[in-house]
């Protein structure tokens, strides 16, 4: 046992397995106390049941650690309340969350149902929304404690995946308004971006050439959920963790701008200026579609744990 986190507080959700997990037995390892949120659903999002979460807190407290369990969905209000208000009745304060959670249901766009659409929607972006909002009450009176949203590099698009995507973007616009918001208070906001062999990366088509496992993401967001990160001012970021790599994401920024002579533009003269003077900034992903296609068209799953264990 360790002391990084020593008398904190700190809930995860979608703890239950792979990342999630990780990230709670990394946090009582180091001293918190944590409330173990899993709505134990297979990666579509069907087929709940409360042992997923029980089991982590058995693993927890079999190592000297203290945890409780909270099966709710967090895509639901109430849900996301009863994870807050579990920690606080059960320790008395509540210094981090970790918003693990997430289902996906692909689909090519033009396919795309309602039913795929909304599900994954809920589950990641509201279901972060739901707990920061109850955790950023408390902490708002604590004036203290960290919120920590999940995203993915998919944020900036995906061929088969807009709902997870979208979702993805507007978490990392959700902790920069969070970010924001509550400076003055206190508390922080941040953004993960990770890149771990799990249930979900397991079926990307793809080798992804920086991989690591879900114990290298749960090591960066300890320190997230650290007094020395607050010391720090570490607040509105997204970081990408693979593997031994840590890497930043950029703020969003205007990369090029031109003025109109005199106060408006004409379609014909658009035309003749932005190609020249603003341009385009390049897509990387677009040209990662030709190999994802081939792999995909192979049945590859480069990204399997070796062993039976899921993530």
């Amino acid at each position: 046992m360790g002391n990084f986190l020593a008398g904190k507080v700190v809930a995860v959700t979608g703890a239950g397995r792979g990342i999630g997990r990780a990230v709670a037995c990394a946090a009582a390892a180091e001293g918190a106390q944590v409330v173990v949120n899993d709505y134990g659903v297979a990666t579509d999002g069907t087929a709940p049941t409360s042992e997923v979460a029980e089991t982590v807190v058995k693993e927890i407290e079999a190592a000297g650690g203290e945890a409780v369990a909270v099966a709710d969905d967090i895509s639901t209000m109430a849900g996301g309340q009863r994870v807050v208000d579990t920690a606080v009745t059960a320790y008395g304060r509540l210094d981090g969350v970790v918003c693990v959670a997430g289902i996906l249901r692909e689909r090519m766009l033009f396919n795309m149902t309602e039913a795929e659409w909304d599900p994954v929607l809920a589950t990641h972006l509201k279901g972060t929304f739901t707990v920061f909002r109850a955790a950023s009450a408390v902490m708002r009176q604590q004036r203290a404690g960290t919120l920590i949203g999940f995203t993915s590099g998919n944020h900036q698009g995906s061929v088969s995946q807009a709902n997870y995507s979208a979702a993805k973007g507007g978490i990392i616009s959700l902790v920069r308004s969070a970010a924001l918001g509550l400076h003055k208070y206190g508390v922080s906001a941040n953004a993960v971006a990770p890149v771990a062999r799990t249930r979900m990366s397991a079926n990307v088509p793809m080798e992804l050439a920086e991989i690591g496992e879900p114990e290298d993401v749960a090591a960066l967001v300890v320190y997230l959920l650290s007094d020395g990160a607050a010391e720090q001012g570490i607040t509105g970021q997204v970081y990408t963790v693979a593997g031994p790599k840590i890497a930043v994401w950029a703020q969003p920024r205007e990369l090029r701008s031109v003025y109109a002579e005199g106060s408006s533009w004409t379609p014909e003269r658009i035309a003749e200026v932005l190609p020249g003077s603003v341009g385009a900034d390049p897509m990387p992903m677009l040209d990662r579609l030709v190999a994802m296609e081939q792999a995909a068209r192979a049945g590859s799953r480069p990204n399997a744990r070796p062993d039976a264990r899921t993530a």
